[in-house]
């Protein structure tokens, strides 16, 4: 057996020798955040891309180069002698995928392998759904409690209220069950069931409650506060009328959510709008352009090229333009990619004034390819992109703070948090988004008032509290995206995700109450300004 392994390495340096050359000749596979005129499924196939295909027919292989074939040559002889001779007995496949990973490691730090296990992680990071109950989830003194449920899921038609303990799972006992292994019994195709008894502190509710998964969908467009039914309510100053919409990533869906919630805002008579892109990692290129080009009449969106690839362009097209009214829009230091092609589109095009920090300068294009027949995964580094007036958006290696990268603040409206300030702000964001009561009314469950924490126009917050439980402990296994989290074992963050602050384990009800979000006022003090301008 091993000396037909050891003969399958040599062949494999030939094949990948001749192979190689004709991948690396060959068109780009159609990338993962392609416009929507070349949207692909989030892990495209491709195989004349991605795979190590014989040539087919009576097509001669392409000549290899002497130095080529030699080095993989030395690449299949290395593998062969730690088959043969390592002191222990190793998995074959950890040694490839070991050989994978040193070759993407002399690359980009975008350009990564993502192994068998991974990719059901990944899809969901890209598609932001997955099949599941619908519920946030952490451990407190090794038992698991709800943060919240998702609206609209499983898990909150059932009333299931933030600050309930999950004591068994299909009767089995949750007690120190660990996070992901609670998760994985949770999660599951849509369509199949899954029983879970409840109990409610300081009281004597308890229940048995068997629920039917369902594909559950991530919201990426936010605002400030729910409304009384759980819906998010998009006009943060009904007064002057100025609208606040947050993206937390660039889905799929995004472009669709964010033109409902315009529309909304429009039925409302709004004069004004905050963008929020804060600790938004960034996503799929085709709606970053569907975003942008819902702001901005005319004019370019982005350009895209690469050694490879030709340069591709984007122009806005009038048709379903939301203007005529101001802008302000808000990043920060985790701001990335898809994130700063909006950011950058909107203020080459004077659309918006750009609030906040300086954005983490991710200016470049990856391609997703399947490899060995979908069960594994190359993101490959292809192309770079550029803002509309040319200039460059990416943060090389080394890059220093006066070298030009990333969306800068426009002049008069940088407004630095410290450290410190991003860790409050995380906690803040994150305790306003929980639904700490839900307005799901069954017939066997009360409804409860609704909680009316919300910052004032000013940016002062104003908090009432709520008699629930205050989440507490653990970061979540499934807080919103802007965390860097994904939904009950949804996976890992979104591909293009920086590393982004920890919340942090302070008292979630004293940060809402105490935290001022300066970057936030001075976006309101910008359109409170434009506005008294057009009066």
């Amino acid at each position: 057996m091993k000396s037909v392994w050891r003969i399958a390495c040599r062949l494999a340096a030939v094949w990948i020798a001749s192979a190689g050359l004709a991948w690396s000749q060959a068109p780009d596979a159609p990338p993962a955040d392609a416009p929507p005129a070349a949207q692909q499924p989030a892990v495209p196939a491709d195989s004349s891309a991605g795979g190590l295909t014989p040539p087919q027919g009576d097509e001669p292989p392409l000549p290899a180069d002497d130095e080529y074939y030699e080095l993989f040559r030395v690449l299949a002889d290395t593998l062969d002698q730690v088959e043969r001779n390592y002191v222990k007995e190793i998995d074959r496949r950890r040694l490839m995928e070991a050989a994978i990973r040193g070759i993407l490691q002399e690359l980009d730090p975008y350009s990564n392998y993502i192994k068998p296990e991974e990719m059901q992680e990944f899809k969901t990071s890209v598609e932001q759904q997955f099949g599941g109950i619908g519920i946030q989830i952490t451990m407190e003194g090794g038992q698991l409690k709800v943060l919240s449920p998702l609206v609209g899921t499983p898990a909150y038609r059932a009333g299931i209220q933030a600050g309930d303990w999950i004591v068994a799972i299909e009767g089995e006992s949750t007690e120190g069950i660990s996070l992901d292994e609670a998760v994985r019994r949770l999660k599951g195709e849509a369509g199949t069931s899954v029983t879970i008894t409840i109990a409610r502190p300081a009281s004597d509710y308890k229940e048995t409650i068997t629920l039917q998964r369902e594909i559950i969908h991530i919201e990426t467009v936010l605002g400030d506060r729910r409304k009384e039914d759980d819906s998010w309510d998009f006009m943060y100053d009904p007064q002057r009328r100025i609208g606040y919409v947050r993206l937390t990533a660039f889905s799929r869906e995004t472009p669709q959510e964010l033109k409902r919630a315009l529309e909304e805002l429009k039925a409302q008579g709004v004069r004004g709008l905050v963008l929020d892109l804060r600790f938004n990692p960034g996503g799929l290129l085709s709606s970053a352009i569907e975003v942008a080009d819902l702001f901005v009449r005319e004019g370019r969106i982005v350009s895209t090229a690469g050694r490879s690839s030709p340069e591709r362009t984007w122009d806005a097209v009038a048709e379903g333009t939301y203007d005529g009214f101001p802008m302000a829009v808000l990043v920060n230091r985790y701001s990335a990619s898809a994130s700063e092609i909006v950011a950058a589109c909107l203020q080459d095009h004077k659309r918006a004034v750009i609030v906040g920090e300086r954005t983490w300068g991710k200016g470049s294009v990856q391609n997703v390819v399947e490899l060995g027949g979908g069960a594994s995964a190359l993101k490959l580094t292809t192309a770079g992109y550029k803002r509309p007036n040319g200039h460059n958006i990416h943060r090389e290696e080394g890059a220093g703070e006066d070298q030009e990268w990333g969306v800068m603040p426009d002049p008069g409206y940088e407004v630095k948090f410290s450290d410190e300030e991003t860790r409050q702000f995380l906690r803040y964001r994150r305790q306003r988004d929980l639904l700490l009561v839900n307005h799901y009314r069954r017939p066997d469950t009360q409804q409860a008032d609704p909680p009316q924490n919300r910052p004032s126009p000013q940016g002062e917050p104003q908090e009432n509290q709520s008699q629930d439980r205050q989440p507490q402990g653990n970061q979540p296994r499934d807080a919103q995206p802007q965390d860097g989290q994904l939904p009950a074992g949804a996976g890992s963050p979104s591909p293009d995700a920086p590393p982004a602050a920890e919340p942090g384990e302070a008292e979630a009800g004293a940060a809402v109450a105490s935290f001022s979000d300066r970057q936030l006022q001075k976006a309101l003090d910008y359109l409170t300004q434009e506005l008294a301008k057009a009066l």
